[in-house]
């Protein structure tokens, strides 16, 4: 299941992968046990390859990572985070399609307009 678009990270790390980013991130807190999560898997896996361009895609298990998905406040799983410019800018709980992803990612671009503003 191994899918070179999607890099599973841990708590050590996370803030450095979210500061190095030169793409807005996507990060699936999930389960291997998540039934939604399973399902989640195959869409964002084909996502990810689809747009590796445009996006990273990052999976933090949050059984082997408790500290990080409540630092996140993740209370369900599947939940994605999406970061841009290193903070979080959008999330979105329960298994997505490729259309609400490709959604989810688009709330990047006024984020980043924003950035460059500032």
């Amino acid at each position: 299941m191994s899918n070179p678009a999607i890099t599973a990270i841990n708590e050590a790390e996370f803030d450095a992968a979210v500061r190095d980013a030169t793409t807005p991130l996507i990060v699936d807190f999930y389960a291997d046990w998540c039934g939604p999560c399973k399902t989640q898997a195959p869409i964002l896996e084909a996502f990810a390859r689809e747009r590796t361009a445009d996006v990273t895609v990052l999976k933090v298990d949050v059984d082997q990572n408790s500290a990080l998905a409540g630092r996140f406040a993740v209370r369900s799983i599947p939940t994605l985070v999406l970061f841009d410019g290193g903070e979080p800018v959008a999330s979105r709980v329960g298994a997505q399609s490729a259309k609400a992803l490709a959604e989810l990612l688009s709330e990047a671009q006024p984020a980043a307009a924003t950035h460059n503003n500032v």
